[in-house]
């Protein structure tokens, strides 16, 4: 049977991806008002049945308070949407005249949903995947799969009115751990948000494909000397309560400067809370943790009243949560782990330093880059405390729980908080739309790149190419008088031909070259192919003895007959040496519309404003 289940799981991983990936290639093409009306639409859906998915969550689950339910579902379908509503996803996101970014959708999201918050993940996960243009297939946790299915029905419905394919938001009804890896791991999943347990988020990043993990939060919270003590206590149980501890950002033990010490254990008091004697604490202890010293699932999310029934204890009536205090942290202290409970453990350090220390302690035990908490009057000490910490958030003076997933504080909203490198994730984020888009980015050239050969001018490279020309007879009479030009833009072939016939005339060769002139066939070559082809203009001007560096040394000069117009000198061919010596003798060049110029004295020279027309 169990077999059977899990070939099940598997065929239902693979079809609900196939069906995601092609709804996924029409909603690529939605514009941005269409998204927004989608996500808009499901938002306001969800909103409406938060009350009644919370208490289906905890009915199916046995975890949580159905109220404290209604409320992260509240915060899921309104907080996050109003937050993102006008974060652009669709084409151009971000534009300066240096790089244009342009957004696009990553594919088929896999989501996994854990049973601690399992209606309230789902509806953030299935939101910012279709804002940013993707589809979804979820993987709920087998203890959690009817309320997460009912979740994920809402918001398609509502979705596919607006006009969201109905395949675009998937979800299995039947989740098997080999169900769950058939879905990470298939062609078609482009992204994973794996939202559970230590293991499946490891199977998650060992499937081969990019995946944000969230990792366990073994929240301290560190009360200083200058913190208002009734205000931090009272933040301290809202965040511990809420929900029943479910939260993994809900603070788990409480590090108090040695000063306030009575007035922090009087307010606790005070607010509800009950000090365990050491006899207690170990009874507790025993229940909480496993002999593996792993996390017992039956106090998970139970109220004070069940886990103390559990341990055998009696407590006051109306406790609102368990105080154990401890003299270290690890194994032999089964108190100092996550307890995702109404349970606290309790410290007593001296000063700012040994407070920090401890606290770092405690999220080493299983709690590394995910949150931390100060309560103080001193900014500077919130600050250092903050950059001892090896956390992805440290909250200030309000409760942990609501603090991180920027319920309370300035965070982006979100329900899987990135734990770094620290908790061996990719990001140390809130998670967002804007980890489900790869950003294209438009780079336009800011500082240029010097090259050895420069580039061919627009004035002298051709625009179409012309076909060759005939080849022409051996010798041309000196006699013969230029071909004009057919008409505007064209090129007189014959009067090149001259011009670069007197220039080589004037030229003196290198010594280890031929004094004798080239034949009328090698220049008339070598002239016609500077107007076909820029490439070859450039290498016959080197041949010609007028590219960058030289030839063998040689001084070169303009042209053998310069003509005079308006009192100066015009010439006929420019070179990028006659360039140089004009720059250096503070000289300008006067040419005519016929004049010749190289590439590269052309590039040298007009910055310069070497040239001078008549």
């Amino acid at each position: 049977m169990s077999t059977d289940k899990d070939l099940l799981s598997v065929q239902q991983a693979r079809d609900l991806v196939d069906a995601a990936h092609k709804a996924q290639a029409e909603i690529v093409r939605f514009d941005q008002a269409k998204i927004d009306r989608i996500c808009e639409t499901m938002a306001k859906a969800v909103l409406r049945e938060a009350a009644r998915l919370g208490a289906m969550a905890v009915e199916e689950t046995g975890y949580g308070v159905p109220d404290d339910k209604r409320e992260k579902n509240r915060f899921a379908a309104e907080d996050v949407w109003n937050y993102f509503r006008g974060l652009r996803t669709v084409g151009v996101v971000s534009e300066s005249k240096d790089v244009v970014e342009i957004a696009s959708p990553r594919g088929v999201v896999a989501g996994i949903i854990p049973s601690t918050n399992p209606t309230s993940t789902a509806i953030f996960k299935v939101l910012i995947a279709i804002k940013s243009r993707n589809a979804i297939v979820l993987s709920p946790h087998p203890s959690a799969a009817r309320c997460i299915n009912e979740s994920v029905r809402v918001m398609r419905e509502a979705g596919v009115k607006e006009g969201l394919p109905a395949d675009a938001i998937g979800c299995m009804t039947t989740a098997t751990i080999e169900g769950t890896e058939a879905l990470m791991k298939h062609k078609q999943t482009a992204v994973i948000l794996a939202t559970g347990g230590i293991g499946l988020v490891r199977a998650a990043y060992s499937s081969g494909k990019p995946a944000f993990g969230v990792g366990p939060g073994n929240v301290p919270v560190f009360i200083e000397g200058s913190a208002d003590v009734p205000k931090a206590v009272q933040d301290i149980l809202t965040g511990k309560t809420f929900d029943n501890g479910t939260i993994c950002a809900s603070e788990q033990a409480v590090v108090c400067d040695a000063p306030i010490e009575s007035a922090v254990r009087e307010q606790f008091k005070a607010q509800g809370a009950y000090f365990l004697s050491a006899a207690e604490a170990d009874q507790l202890g025993k229940v909480v943790a496993t002999p593996q010293r792993s996390l017992n699932p039956g106090v998970v999310g139970r109220s004070v009243e069940v886990i103390a029934k559990l341990a055998g204890l009696n407590v006051p009536p109306g406790t609102r949560c368990l105080m154990a205090e401890l003299g270290g942290v690890g194994r032999e202290f089964p108190l100092s782990m996550e307890k995702l409970s109404p349970i606290l453990a309790f410290y007593v350090v001296d000063g700012l330093a040994r407070g920090a220390e401890r606290s770092y302690e405690i999220l080493r035990y299983g709690g590394m880059g995910h949150t931390a908490g100060v309560h103080t009057r001193s900014r500077e000490a919130a600050v250092r405390f903050g950059g001892e910490m090896p956390a992805s958030r440290i909250t200030v003076n309000t409760p942990t729980t609501h603090g991180a997933i920027g319920f309370s504080t300035a965070l982006p909203p979100s329900m899987t908080l990135g734990c770094g490198s620290w908790g061996g994730n990719v990001t140390s984020d809130n998670v967002s739309p804007l980890h489900l888009m790869d950003i294209k980015r438009v780079a336009f050239e800011t500082r240029p790149v010097k090259s050895v050969r420069p580039a061919v001018s627009s004035s002298t490279a051709a625009a179409p190419a012309r076909p060759p020309m005939p080849q022409r007879a051996p010798a041309r009479a000196t006699t013969a008088q230029p071909v004009a030009a057919s008409g505007p833009g064209k090129i007189n072939r014959e009067e090149i031909a001259a011009i670069v016939d007197r220039f080589l005339a004037g030229r003196e060769p290198p010594p280890s070259q031929s004094t004798q002139a080239p034949t009328r066939p090698a220049v008339e070559a070598e002239a016609g192919s500077m107007y076909t082809a820029p490439s070859q203009a450039s290498r016959s001007t080197e041949r010609a003895g007028t590219g960058n560096g030289g030839g063998g040394g040689a001084e070169r000069r303009s042209t053998a007959a310069p003509a005079s117009a308006n009192g100066h000198t015009t010439v006929d061919f420019v070179s990028e040496d006659d360039v140089r010596r004009a720059i250096q003798k503070g000289e300008k060049i006067y040419i005519t519309a016929k004049t010749i110029i190289t590439p590269a004295a052309r590039d040298i020279g007009e910055p310069a404003e070497i040239f001078a027309k008549t």
